[in-house]
């Protein structure tokens, strides 16, 4: 069961080595936020936030002088937009780097990355020395998720003999799911010039390592030691990245001789528990486990990533003993209840598991707890208790009821139990029978059913209730295009959900085949384009394939038809649509001897 809660390990420490280094980037980064909040808060409390920027008062014509005065008094009454343009203007004007600094800091609070992108650019470019915009530009890239870009200007900075903070750069790069191979290319060309950055040294093993050439960042590091063996980050590099490729003695080695060398670094005893765990030491591990909440025992989240550590070795013991004082806080995170819940479940405590379930609040983990708190009644086999507790948690959380519902029906009909999906829906609709989003559930049940009319009448009904519900009008126009010859009413009907939500690509894959029904293929595949770049399931792939088919761009069809049948095992839209355009099917696969199969003689 615990591999059901995995999901809640998204933003807990499996990587905890990284959270001090990207720690140190982040904050780099936020000193020059563009959020548009603090400067509400900073006008709020009277302060002029570009205080700090440099005098601006002489060497001026008129012209330009009035320019800087009006944006001077923009930044006062907060229209830090118009104030961040003129700056900007005067910069360009008088090629000084110290109004492009102003125009950065006026830009920082407005919501414009572009606009601060291109203030930071000027001010960078009149004052290349300056760390602040190198600084500030790679982490606007950051928030782009341009990590070439971002690499590019930290290496800029160590290039002119600043601190370019490249480890921490690439432990974020890398949490954060980067491409590989570019950051790898730049940093093995920054290094062969720059052989004697040990900061770099280390990046680039980071980044060798991640793209899976593990023995070459390990020997890159081991040169490195020769020369830099009492620099801790060195060994505290090669733990994390011993841990990574599972060599769980060379990380223990690392992290106790980066702990010689700090032993006030507390990330050494997290890793030095990190390699005990994984090896199966879980005894062994307690001792780093107990330093570590000594130091930092009013850290939640620290006990909570400790605790994932024993749960990922399926040590369940020790694991709980982390979380339980947490529930003596007020503000109980509610990962902790999800956690002992499925604890608890894990060992067949299965009442004690839904109390955990059921003390998570409205917010973030809600509807996860109901989830997982309905699917183990139901894997139980305690049907009844499961849809008393849909029933019980609607009425405690009323504006839940029609997605607890919904859970509940999924989770019975998954299991094979249709008629108390059915019953569960009845009871909800009993409770609330006007609620849209429940009848609609009712509708399309009745749909995949075959009572196509009764589905059909029904969303009317809901539309008659609600003639701005997009959903319902796009299910009725698509369920008569589909199964009637009704095209303008259904064009009518899809054309005001598309209004209600034009990005939606359920209703512009609708659109897009109404199109196509009514003989406009280029207007269909306009529609079906957009709505395969949001949604790229095998319905929508298998309409953009007819369409283009149509329109005698078959090797379009066929690419698409290809990457359906790729990305799932099950693809009833691009079977059927083979049995009609056999020539979409992709080409049969070579045997041994590279030619395509084909049937012997005998046909066996």
């Amino acid at each position: 069961m615990l591999s059901g809660l995995i999901n809640l390990e998204d933003g807990m420490p499996t990587r905890l080595l990284l959270a001090a280094g990207c720690a140190a980037l982040l904050a780099g980064c936020q000193s020059m936020s563009t959020s548009s909040s603090a400067a509400e808060g900073m006008s709020a409390s009277g302060h002029d936030p570009m205080a700090s920027a440099p005098p601006v008062t002489q060497g001026f014509d008129a012209d330009g002088l009035s320019q800087v005065l009006l944006s001077e008094l923009a930044g006062q009454r907060g229209d830090f937009r118009r104030a961040a343009e003129g700056y900007l203007a005067a910069a360009d004007r008088y090629r000084s780097a110290a109004l492009a600094q102003r125009a950065t800091l006026a830009a920082r609070y407005t919501d414009d990355t572009s606009l601060l992108q291109t203030t930071a650019n000027r001010w960078q470019q009149f004052a290349p020395e300056d760390s602040a915009p190198q600084e500030l530009l790679s982490g606007i890239a950051v928030d782009r998720g341009d990590w070439p870009a971002a690499l590019q200007h930290r290496l800029a900075l160590a290039a002119q003999g600043q601190n370019g903070q490249l480890l921490a750069l690439a432990d974020l790069a890398i949490e954060s799911g980067a491409e590989i191979p570019p950051l790898v290319a730049q940093m093995r060309q920054f290094v062969a010039s720059h052989p004697d950055n040990a900061d770099a040294q280390m990046a680039t093993a980071r980044f060798e390592a991640a793209g899976g050439d593990v023995d070459r960042a390990q020997r890159r590091l081991t040169r490195l030691a020769a020369r830099y063996r009492q620099l801790p980050e060195l060994w505290l590099t090669r733990a994390q990245i011993a841990l990574e490729a599972g060599d769980y003695a060379l990380a223990a080695s690392s992290a106790e001789h980066g702990r010689e060398l700090a032993p006030d670094d507390s990330r050494f005893l997290l890793a030095l528990a990190q390699a005990k765990i994984a090896s199966g030491d879980i005894a062994g591990a307690e001792q780093q486990i107990d330093q570590l909440l000594a130091r930092h025992d009013d850290t939640p989240g620290l006990r909570i990533g400790l605790a994932q550590l024993y749960l990922n070795a399926d040590a369940l013991a020790p694991a709980r003993r982390l979380l339980l004082p947490l529930l003596d806080r007020d503000d109980t995170p509610p990962t902790v209840y999800l956690l002992l819940g499925s604890i608890a479940e894990t060992g067949g405590e299965l009442d004690n598991a839904l109390l955990y379930y059921r003390q998570v609040p409205t917010g973030p983990g809600f509807i996860e707890s109901r989830a997982l708190a309905i699917r183990m009644l139901v894997g139980a086999e305690r049907i009844e208790d499961a849809s008393q507790f849909v029933q019980i948690e609607s009425l405690r959380h009323p504006t839940q009821r029609a997605t607890l519902t919904q859970i509940g029906i999924d989770t019975l009909d998954d299991a094979g139990k249709p008629r108390a999906a059915d019953a569960l829906l009845t009871e909800s609709l009993n409770q609330s029978p006007d609620d849209a989003q429940l009848l609609y559930a009712q509708a399309m049940r009745n749909f995949a059913r075959g009572k196509v009319d009764l589905m059909m009448t029904q969303m009317r009904r809901i539309i008659a209730d609600n003639p701005k519900d997009a959903e319902a009008l796009n299910a009725l126009g698509y369920t008569l295009a589909t199964t009637t010859e009704r095209y303008d009413e259904a064009f009518d009907l899809v054309e005001r959900a598309h209004a209600l939500k034009p990005d939606s690509p359920a209703i512009l894959d609708s659109l897009g085949w109404i199109h196509f029904k009514r003989g406009d293929v280029q207007a269909a595949i306009r529609y079906l384009q957009q709505a395969y770049a949001g949604q790229p399931d095998q319905e929508v792939a298998a309409h953009l394939a007819e369409a283009l088919a149509a329109d005698g761009r078959t090797d379009q069809a066929r690419t698409i038809v290809n990457a359906a049948l790729g990305s799932a095992d099950s693809h009833p839209d691009i079977d059927k649509l083979l049995t009609s355009h056999p020539e979409l099917a992709p080409p049969p696969a070579p045997d041994s001897t590279g030619r395509p199969d084909a049937p012997s003689p005998t046909g066996q």
